[in-house]
């Protein structure tokens, strides 16, 4: 008889440690039956063979006593609380609450509208230009912080306003901005 056969032998008996000394045992003929299964599995599949593993054997052994006529019969047992587990989650993701009526779509392959960092930086800049000509402190503000990246305290100090006025500045000449730009 194979170390496999003795130990689900032992398992059966009710030996508290024999289940563990089977996994350690046959862990890696596991994993290879987990990842043969994931291959087949459509892409953008987020299961690991390590937690397919996992999640056969808390099936299979949990907190029971499995019985196990010998090495072929567990892997079967195995293979099919696998399959299960597949099914199972391809069932969940079919479900509305899962996003079932959602198809997955991948962003590498799509030119987005966006403007690019260039191009939203030149529109900061001319609807700043506008901003300071109307609001020259509250356009210092946002040069000091949105370009200088300093923060409320350094440019309430430095422009010798409150901290509270700094603030103020700062959510209006963003909004002030934003509209400007989106104006455009």
């Amino acid at each position: 008889m194979s170390d496999a056969t003795v130990m689900l032998a032992a398992i059966e008996a009710g030996e508290p440690q024999a289940a563990e000394q089977l996994l350690v045992l046959i862990y890696d003929e596991l994993r290879r039956l987990a990842a043969s299964k994931l291959a087949h599995e459509a892409p953008g599949q987020t299961l690991q063979p390590t937690a397919l593993v996992h999640e056969a054997w808390l099936r299979l052994v949990g907190d029971q006593n499995p019985s196990f006529k010998d090495r072929k019969h567990f892997f079967c047992a195995a293979a099919e609380a696998m399959r299960h587990i597949l099914i199972d989650r391809a069932r969940r993701k079919q479900t509305r609450r899962h996003g079932g009526e959602y198809r997955r779509v991948d962003f590498e392959d799509i030119d987005l509208a966006a403007p690019s960092a260039d191009e939203q930086l030149l529109a900061v800049h001319e609807a700043l230009h506008k901003l300071g000509l109307e609001h020259p402190v509250q356009a210092e503000v946002v040069k000091l912080r949105y370009f200088g990246g300093l923060t409320n305290d350094e440019i309430s100090e430095i422009l010798g306003v409150s901290i509270s006025s700094v603030k103020n500045y700062w959510t209006f000449s963003r909004a002030w901005l934003l509209n400007e730009i989106e104006g455009e």
